[in-house]
């Protein structure tokens, strides 16, 4: 007569559940221990430098804006005759603003127009191109890609002032001068756009990535638009503040081209207002008050565009 045992069937379960907490166990210490090394490598001299140059960086870039922030709420009086740190006795920024807006019957709107016309045109195309362009580049095999490339860096390590004044020359010669033309067509070049783009591609986009869709029957269009742009985010999104930045804030290239007051972006505006300082000063408080303006859609710009930069930051990652 045969006995059967259930006491090893009810300690098996044990046994297991046993098993498993020491595991997890195992698995916490394990990251306890990682995470200490990394607070160990922490030194709090360290820290505290990191966080002083941080700050000066900060305030370097800041106080400007807090300079022109503050002196757009004063009056010509309050200007010269207060702290340039520290608000007037009376509060105008309404009416500096409004009479910024009429002023030279009403050409600030139209300058902040052309701004955003050459700016915003210009950086989404140069974006556009300089991402297909560096995908190109690192993806495809071809004669003569080393050469593109060592003429893609000496774009970069070109100014564009230096570029101004034969570029001046040659759309003289086609009579494009003094045209929109004349400055968004050199605007839809980025050279740094480029490299980055390059760069970027190299390493986010997989290879077995794009031969999975030519297996799939996807032509080389609709790799580049369906899977590696959606890849390539974050290196976008840098590349059209960057340019939009530099075309927003370009004075050269309009200085050059342009002489009718109606073509002029912000930046040749408010120079040509500042210049008119000298014999009526309230051109002083008009241009501080542009200056402000000016600032404004930089900062929506870069408000707007942060959460595509978190968002590339978790791209590739993997949960464990």
């Amino acid at each position: 007569m045969t006995t059967s045992h259930p006491t090893h069937d009810t300690a098996r379960p044990d046994a297991d559940a046993a098993s498993g907490r020491r595991r997890a166990a195992s698995r916490r210490a394990a990251a306890e221990s990682r995470t200490g090394a990394r607070d160990a490598g922490r030194k709090p001299t360290t820290t505290i430098l990191v966080t002083a140059i941080l700050v000066i960086v900060a305030l370097y870039f800041l106080v400007p804006v807090y300079w022109v922030v503050i002196n757009a709420t004063k009056s010509t009086e309050d200007l010269f005759g207060t702290s340039g740190f520290w608000f007037g006795e009376s509060f105008q920024l309404v009416e500096n603003l409004r009479s910024v807006l009429s002023a030279n019957d009403g050409i600030f709107p139209r300058w902040g127009l052309n701004s955003v016309l050459y700016a915003g045109v210009g950086s989404v195309l140069a974006t556009y191109f300089a991402t297909a362009a560096g995908y190109a580049l690192a993806k495809y095999r071809f004669p003569g890609r080393r050469f593109v490339y060592v003429l893609v860096l000496g774009g970069v390590l070109v100014p564009g002032t230096a570029v101004a004044l034969p570029l001046f020359f040659l759309f003289s010669s086609i009579g494009i001068t003094n045209t929109y033309w004349s400055v968004l067509i050199p605007s839809l070049v980025s050279p740094f756009g480029l490299f980055l783009a390059s760069i970027y591609a190299s390493a986010a986009v997989p290879d077995e990535l794009l031969e999975a869709g030519r297996i799939d029957g996807v032509g080389e269009l609709g790799l580049f638009h369906r899977l590696a742009l959606p890849q390539l985010t974050p290196a976008i999104v840098t590349i059209l503040l960057f340019q939009f930045v530099a075309i927003w804030n370009n004075y050269m290239l309009p200085l050059v081209m342009l002489a009718d007051e109606k073509l002029y972006p912000i930046t040749l505006g408010l120079d040509s207002w500042r210049a008119q300082t000298d014999r009526l000063p309230e051109f002083f408080q008009l241009t501080t008050g542009g200056a402000l303006l000016s600032v404004i859609p930089l900062a929506i710009l870069i408000l707007v565009l942060q959460r595509f930069w978190r968002g590339g930051l978790t791209e590739g990652s993997v949960k464990g």
